[in-house]
């Protein structure tokens, strides 16, 4: 009977410290699940930020072609006006001398807008309203005026 009840002991016991592992296996289980989200989480986290700083550099880039774009265009622009001023011939004195005093006046206008705008505008508005009119003045200045160099082959 002793070896009878020394069995049951035994099953018994056991039996309570295989539940007993099953318990801490689960409740290690458990925290090494949560390890794992919180890994996860963060993994997730990094994977955010890397894709938000990828679009902010898609983003920069794009401005930068854009902006490329725009100085090519106005490059070609100057090209074009420059090509277009040397195609014209020599005409009557009267038409070259038109022509020929028409940028001087245009831009003597442009800076006579810009300084009325200047002295008529608040002071809140002042900033804005006269850069771009200074702007504007300066663009048409060293435009027309920039390269006006005597042109070789052209009748003096």
């Amino acid at each position: 009977m002793a070896d009878i009840a020394g069995l049951a002991a035994s099953a018994a016991g056991g039996g309570l410290f295989g539940l007993l592992g099953t318990a801490l296996g689960r409740v290690a289980g458990f925290f090494e699940k949560r390890q794992q989200l919180a890994h996860e989480k963060a993994r997730w986290q990094h994977e955010v930020q890397l894709i938000e700083l990828q679009q902010a550099a898609a983003r920069a880039e794009t401005e930068a072609e854009i902006a490329l774009t725009d100085l090519a265009g106005s490059w070609r622009g100057l090209d074009t006006s420059i090509a277009a001023e040397a195609a014209m011939r020599a005409s009557y004195k009267w038409v070259d001398a038109a022509r020929g005093i028409t940028r001087p006046v245009l831009t003597l206008l442009l800076w006579l807008i810009a300084g009325a705008i200047w002295l008529g505008a608040s002071e809140v508005d002042r900033s804005a309203i006269t850069e771009t009119a200074t702007f504007a003045a300066t663009a048409a200045t060293l435009w027309w005026f920039g390269d006006r160099g005597p042109s070789k082959g052209l009748p003096k």
